[in-house]
This record gives C-alpha cells, structure tokens and sequence, in this order.
C-alpha cells in the first residue's frame, strides 16, 4: 500500500507515521481474537497498574515514617502527570493518526472525537506515572508493572489510536513525573509525620538561682 502523509497541526515525524501504518497494517491482520483482546486489553491494562499500585502503597503503610509518607505521596504523581499531559496536549494540537490517515481500519473501530488530541497519549502517561511509582515503592511488583506499562502503551498503537512518538512521550512524562515527584516529597512529608508523632521538642528552663 502507497505510504499516504497527512500534515498535522502537530508536525508529526514521517518515521513514526510510517511506523504507525506498518503496526496499524499488521494489527488488521492479526486473527479476530488477538483484536479483541488488545482492545480490552488497552483501557483493561491501566486498572491492572491501578491494582498494582494499590498494594505497592498497601504495604507501605505499615513500615516507617518514610514508608507511609511514601504511600501518601504516590498518588499525587499519577495524577499531575496526567494533568501536564493533558496541558501539553492543548499546547501541541496533534490530530489523532485515526482521524488524519484515514484509509486504514483501526482495531479500536472508532477514532475519538476531533479535539480530543494525540500527543501525549493519555493512557501511556498514566501507565508510565504507575510503573514509576510502583518501581520505587517495590520493586518487585515493579517489575511486573514495567513491562505491563510498555505493553499498554505499546497497545495504543496497536489499535490505532496513537501515533508511536506519543505513547513513547507519555510513558517518559510519566516515568519521570512519577519517580522525581515521589522521591522529593517523600523526605518532607516523612519529617511532618515524625514531628507529629513526637510532638514540637519541649524548651529545657534552667531552675531560677541554679549555677
């Protein structure tokens, strides 16, 4: 099939629209039920991390100051990532691949409404903050939820909701709001549990007269 480009607002680069025509090719061939398991599988995989999260943070909560600031933390990550993403989607204006190569059949079988734009993916985004936060609060969930991250951002693609540039940019915004956010507001939250606990330190008065 001839390579059809279509100019986007966004500027989309011509190795990832031709790499979005090749998995989006080969998706369409794929038997009927590896189609429809990646399309469950797409919005399925981010509550699979969700799960995962919950029991990283879970067994958190029973360990030191640091840990349960830690599993108090965690979830504002996920959700400013998701934040920044819709942000530099305004920003970026990229028309999803669905709506501007449209001779293709998507597996996901309807494109998302004009104005709901592609880069970042969303879904990537939140998987990647998820992975992150999950690798650092345990690791070896964390190495369950890596993989389980790439292979639901991978799935964007797949089908053909998402140009591959986007859901590579989500998991990175992701990954990196997650682990930076957790890492500097665990310390400080720990310092205000500890301080609670204990209380403010009591001023020690010398008796009146004592030498």
């Amino acid at each position: 099939m001839t390579s059809q480009l279509v100019d986007t607002p966004g500027d989309v680069p011509r190795f990832s629209t031709e790499w979005y025509r090749d998995i989006v090719e080969f998706a369409d061939r794929t038997p009927e039920p590896v189609q429809w398991f990646a399309a469950h599988f797409t919005e399925g995989s981010v509550v699979l991390l969700g799960l995962l999260f919950l029991l990283a943070a879970g067994r958190r909560f029973g360990g030191t100051s640091r840990d349960r600031a830690a599993a108090l933390v965690a979830p504002a990550p996920v959700v400013l990532a998701y934040g920044l993403s819709e942000w530099i989607k305004t920003l970026v204006d990229q028309e999803r691949p669905c709506r501007a190569l449209t001779d293709l059949t998507i597996v996901a079988g309807h494109c998302p409404p004009a104005g709901d734009w592609s880069f970042p993916s969303n879904h990537s985004t939140i998987a990647g903050a998820l992975a992150a936060t999950i690798l650092l609060l345990r690791p070896r969930l964390g190495l369950l939820a890596v993989p389980l991250a790439l292979l639901a951002a991978f799935s964007r693609t797949f089908v053909g909701v998402h140009y591959p540039h986007d859901v590579v940019g989500g998991v990175l915004l992701g990954g990196l709001v997650g682990a930076a956010l957790l890492v500097m507001l665990t310390g400080p939250l720990a310092h205000l549990l500890d301080r609670r606990r204990t209380g403010p330190p009591t001023e020690t008065r010398t008796p009146t007269g004592a030498r």
